[in-house]
């Protein structure tokens, strides 16, 4: 049994989306076979098929945090066009005081 474009219009006003007739009319055949692909996998993935989320294992590709010295005040006003008092000076804005 096959989505209807009546079923597509409730999915999507059960969502909160609102759909043409031409889109419900777009979206059933389409949206059918995705019902019938996870069927599909269904059948086969029984309770010993364990769940996977990637055809691989994935790990995590981030590094170690190490802590390494940073900027003196010194070094970072280096390059600023102005400063004032150890700090970054820059153009007043919004007419504040």
């Amino acid at each position: 049994m096959g989505l209807t474009a009546d079923d597509v219009a409730r999915l999507g006003a059960l969502a909160r989306i609102q759909l043409s007739e031409q889109e419900c009319a777009e979206l059933a055949p389409e949206l059918d076979v995705i019902l019938e692909s996870v069927r599909r996998v269904s059948e086969v993935a029984g309770p010993d098929v364990p769940t996977a989320t990637h055809a691989i294992p994935v790990d995590n590709v981030f590094r170690d945090d190490v802590v390494t010295p940073g900027l003196t005040q010194a070094q970072a006003l280096a390059g600023a066009p102005d400063s004032e008092d150890g700090r970054f000076r820059v153009p007043q804005i919004l007419g504040e005081s």
